[in-house]
């Protein structure tokens, strides 16, 4: 993916001038996002053949701060911008980036990650989900599970098995499946934070076209890479979206609602270069700690401190990059580096909260009613966000590659370390035996 290098107020200025021209409160979500998304400032890390400006993603961090503190609605929330439209701007043809990016950047689409297993979550290759030739069409059979978002979901981002007899790295297909066709079954997975926000997903005879098919047969292996790098780095540490967060697609019931309604405070996103999760992980833990009297602890001060410097970090490491690929080159690993520091992130993130509220920690709403119950008894509208926050944190070391994975990455990839001894890579995964 091509990255352009501008001077930051020329781009910014160019930005400035569009949304003075093309901003309008009244519009519906659905067409300010036909008006965003068109003109490349909806995912601008994208190419320019596939409805971005080929930027950096630190510079389209910048943009999207800058739509907000326009007070105007960034980009569409959700995967389709994060993981699907990278992929296939990467590995599609241009009549598929016609169809299938073009609905995510206008938010006609939203999309959801049909890759784990039961049986092959840190192994992804060893998935079992089997699709089939049929005419012009896949039949596929099989079950993925921790599927985000997939409630909301138009479309998703299937892996299959077209071809069992091929080792098992290269016998997987990249598909866009459509969700709302009966063979597509959905399950909630309640989390010990109240919340479901994973799915587990039964395909059953679901069908997917043969033009849906990313990156050639067999070759979906690679397209599965690209996805994950743009997970990990999205996920990183010091990321930031820049978009709205608000659900596109036909599920989300948002796109006929007035856009104005849903623009963000000018003056409140003016935060000084901090992307949304340095706010909630920094400036929150600072208020909270100052407003319980902790600010003054030196343990808890000494914590909130590494905590900014984590943060900063993180976007230092971005700026690497940055560089990096202006001068046509790459940092090795630094999307696994990213992940497992925004794992430490979170897990330093729940600590400190914790220990900021005290005994208070032990107590979480469930529910909403639970969670204003909560507010009222202990005085504290912050507790759900810490005590929410410290249960959720055992997640993102496990989601998007755990940090296991992560490091054996890095040490076989980036380091050179030699790999795991056997032959996997070569055995026909049919002969494999089972959770090899």
């Amino acid at each position: 993916m091509a990255v352009t290098e501008q001077t930051s107020e020329s781009f910014l200025d160019e930005l400035r001038s569009w949304l003075e021209e093309n901003w309008d409160p009244d519009l519906t979500l659905a067409e300010w996002w036909e008006r965003l998304g068109l003109s490349g400032w909806c995912s601008p890390t994208l190419p320019t053949n596939a409805y971005g400006k080929g930027m950096s993603r630190s510079d389209a961090n910048r943009v999207g701060r800058t739509i907000a503190e326009f007070g105007a609605v960034g980009a569409p929330g959700g995967l389709g911008l994060l993981l699907a439209a990278p992929t296939i701007a990467t590995h599609g043809t241009q009549e598929q980036i016609d169809l299938y990016v073009r609905e995510i950047v206008t938010g006609q689409k939203a999309w959801c990650q049909l890759f784990s297993e039961p049986g092959a979550g840190s192994d992804l290759a060893g998935l079992t989900t089997k699709a089939e030739l049929d005419g012009e069409e896949w039949i596929v059979n099989g079950q993925k599970v921790w599927t985000s978002l997939g409630q909301t979901a138009d479309m998703g981002m299937l892996i299959a098995r077209t071809n069992p007899d091929a080792p098992k790295h290269q016998g997987i297909t990249w598909m866009s499946c459509d969700m709302h066709q009966d063979g597509v079954e959905l399950r909630p997975l309640i989390e010990m934070t109240g919340h479901a926000m994973f799915n587990e997903v039964f395909l059953t005879d679901a069908r997917v076209p043969d033009s849906a098919v990313i990156g050639g047969v067999n070759n979906g292996w690679a397209a599965t890479n690209t996805t994950l790098a743009n997970e990990r780095a999205g996920l990183g540490a010091g990321g930031g979206s820049g978009g709205s967060g608000l659900t596109p697609g036909t599920i989300g019931d948002m796109l006929d609602k007035r856009a104005g309604d849903w623009a963000p405070d000018p003056a409140k996103a003016k935060t000084g270069g901090q992307g949304p999760r340095q706010r909630a992980g920094s400036s929150m833990m600072e208020d909270l700690a100052r407003s319980m009297g902790k600010n003054t602890d030196p343990t808890i001060r000494q914590d909130l401190v590494r905590l900014h410097i984590m943060n900063r970090l993180g976007q230092m490491n971005g700026e690497r990059v940055k560089a990096a690929k202006l001068s046509g080159k790459d940092i090795p690993g630094m999307a696994n580096i990213s992940k497992l520091a925004m794992s430490d992130l979170v897990r330093l993130n729940r600590d400190l909260g914790l220990r900021i509220v005290g005994a208070a920690g032990t107590l979480h709403g469930y529910t909403a009613e639970q969670t204003a119950a909560l507010n009222e008894a202990t005085g504290n509208p912050m507790l759900a966000f810490v005590t929410g926050g410290a249960l959720y944190a055992q997640a993102p070391p496990i989601y998007g590659g755990t940090d296991q994975i992560q490091k054996n990455i890095i040490g076989e990839r980036v380091l050179g370390l030699p790999k795991e001894p056997g032959d996997f890579k070569t055995t026909p995964f049919s002969e494999l035996p089972k959770n090899a």
